[in-house]
């Protein structure tokens, strides 16, 4: 087993394939060295060495110009994918394209067409540079900040916290559908976002003061779904105004707005790419939090 495989390895060195190869284009040892910047000698060496390797000539050497045998035709094809292949992971492994990553976590909608353009553009400034993005909800993802899991994250919350690198207000709204009926039954629906997640409670709250009945009829997994719910009549939900403008909803004018929330922007980092994309995505935050959430 060790002799077959140290055979397969030492016939398959692209030294030997580049030099038999470039013998067969050449058509000549002379012009063939030249090419590869060796001696006449060297190059006759590294072919009798794979022909030995092989077991058979593998070029006619007395025809004029040489040309290769019924076996180095055989071989010919082989031998140049390889060395193809070699050349294609030599650059591979030489761009830099990916090597390095900034992991970000941000909730869904921010991850807007603005968002997506600053990514964009700031990878297209560092190739070597992967974007590793995770959208989720706030406490979650603050929670993974804090153990490590990102380098910059975006949250959402009921005051910024004392490191956070910017933080912006985000106006929230109760919304029904548009198309709601004048007046909602006793318990209320709601419609919710999974547990942990801040809108959640805010409602449940403000529900309570009101001493209104409530229950949830609908619980979504992320925005899109929630918005979809409450589009369809499903219940009551308390949403950021910048993301309901694109449904067909209303604020539903007996709650109206709650309290704006603080959307802040947090990073380990302070210098380098990550400072450098951390300016950006601060300032799509900040045209994000101008009046009716305008982008």
């Amino acid at each position: 087993m060790g002799t077959a495989s140290s055979f397969a390895i030492a016939m398959l060195d692209p030294r030997l394939l580049r030099s038999f190869t470039a013998i067969v284009d050449a058509a000549s040892f002379t012009l063939a060295a030249e090419r590869l910047n060796m001696t006449q000698s060297t190059i006759s060496q590294q072919l009798a060495r794979l022909e030995t390797l092989v077991g058979s000539p593998l070029i006619e050497r007395t025809a004029r110009p040489v040309r290769p045998t019924a076996s180095g035709e055989r071989l010919l094809g082989y031998a140049r994918r390889l060395l193809a292949l070699q050349a294609e992971a030599e650059a591979a492994l030489g761009d830099p394209a990916g090597s390095a990553s900034i992991r970000i976590g941000l909730p869904e909608d921010i991850v807007d067409a603005a968002m997506a353009k600053t990514f964009g553009d700031f990878a297209r400034r560092h190739r070597e540079i992967r974007l590793d993005v995770t959208a989720g909800l706030s406490r979650d993802l603050t929670r993974r900040y804090r153990s490590g899991d990102f380098d910059i994250v975006i949250v959402k919350d009921a005051r910024p916290g004392p490191d956070c690198r910017a933080s912006f207000p985000e106006p929230v709204a109760w919304y029904e559908s548009a198309e709601a009926p004048a007046t909602w039954p006793d318990p209320l629906p709601l419609v919710a976002f999974p547990p942990d997640g801040l809108y959640r409670d805010t409602m449940f709250q403000r529900a309570e003061r009101e001493r209104l009945g409530w229950y949830v009829a609908f619980a979504g997994s992320n925005l899109h779904n929630v918005l979809v719910a409450v589009e369809a009549g499903l219940g009551l939900s308390l949403l950021p105004v910048s993301a309901a403008g694109r449904y067909r909803v209303r604020q539903y004018a007996p709650f109206g707005m709650e309290a704006p929330i603080s959307v802040s922007l947090y990073s380990w980092e302070k210098t380098g790419p990550v400072s450098e994309l951390v300016g950006a995505m601060q300032g799509v935050m900040a045209a994000r939090s101008q009046p009716l959430g305008r982008n």
